[in-house]
C-alpha cells in the first residue's frame, strides 16, 4: 500500500464559481511560452498592471522566481523541466480554483508537458499565449547574457541553443514580440479575454 491510498481528497466549502462571482470576473491559466528573452515576463507583468488596474484578482507566476523558492531543487535537464512545469500546473490549478486570473511566465519548451497542465483545468481555463520571437531577436536582446553564456558552452541544455523548443500547434493567442510593442500585445490579450467572458 502506497502512502497516495491514505490521503483523501477534502472538498472546499466555498467553490470557485462563488469566488468568481465575488471577484465579478472567470479565472483562468494564461500560459505565457516562447524563448528566453522573447519578453514573456515583461508581458505578463503589464498585463497584470492593466488587470490589476480594472480591480481584477490576478497573479505572475515567473520561472526565476519559482526557481529561487518552490523549485530551487531542480535542475534543467529535460526530467527536471518536465518537473518544474508539473509543479507550476498544480500551483496554478490553485488560483484558479481561488477564483484568480494567473499569469504564468515559463519557457515550459514541451508540448506535452503544456497539455497536461491544459488537461487540469476546465475548457477555457487554459489560454496558452505562444510569446514568438525570433532566435536571432533573443539572442541580440539577451537581457540576462544567457544566450552568449550558452553559446560559451557554459550552460548546458540551453533552450534553442542545445535543447529544443516545441513550438505551440494551435495557441489561443499568438504575440509576435520582435513586431509588437508591449501595449499592443497587452491589449491583443484584453480583447481576447473580454471575447471570451472571462473578464
Amino acid at each position: 500500500m502506497t502512502q497516495t491510498n491514505n490521503i483523501v481528497w477534502h472538498e472546499t466549502t466555498i467553490k470557485k464559481e462563488e469566488r468568481q462571482e465575488k471577484n465579478g470576473h472567470r479565472s483562468a491559466i494564461l500560459w505565457f511560452t516562447g524563448l528566453s528573452g522573447a519578453g514573456k515576463s515583461t508581458l505578463a507583468n503589464a498585463l497584470e498592471q492593466q488587470l490589476f488596474n480594472q480591480g481584477v484578482r490576478s497573479y505572475v507566476l515567473d520561472g526565476d522566481n519559482i526557481r529561487h523558492g518552490l523549485n530551487q531543487g531542480l535542475g534543467f535537464s529535460d526530467d527536471d523541466r518536465k518537473e518544474n512545469i508539473r509543479r507550476i500546473g498544480e500551483v496554478a490549478k490553485l488560483f484558479v480554483d481561488a477564483g484568480t486570473i494567473v499569469c504564468t511566465a515559463f519557457i515550459s519548451p514541451f508540448k506535452e508537458d503544456r497539455k497536461r497542465v491544459r488537461e487540469l483545468v476546465e475548457d477555457g481555463e487554459f489560454i496558452e499565449v505562444y510569446v514568438r520571437c525570433s532566435l536571432e531577436a533573443c539572442e541580440q536582446r539577451d537581457p540576462k547574457g544567457l544566450y552568449k553564456k550558452a553559446r560559451a558552452g557554459e550552460i548546458p541544455s540551453f533552450t534553442g541553443i542545445s535543447s529544443p523548443y516545441e513550438e505551440p500547434d494551435a495557441p489561443e493567442i499568438t504575440i509576435d514580440s520582435d513586431q509588437q510593442t508591449v501595449e499592443e500585445s497587452v491589449e491583443t490579450i484584453l480583447t481576447y479575454l473580454k471575447g471570451k467572458n472571462i473578464l
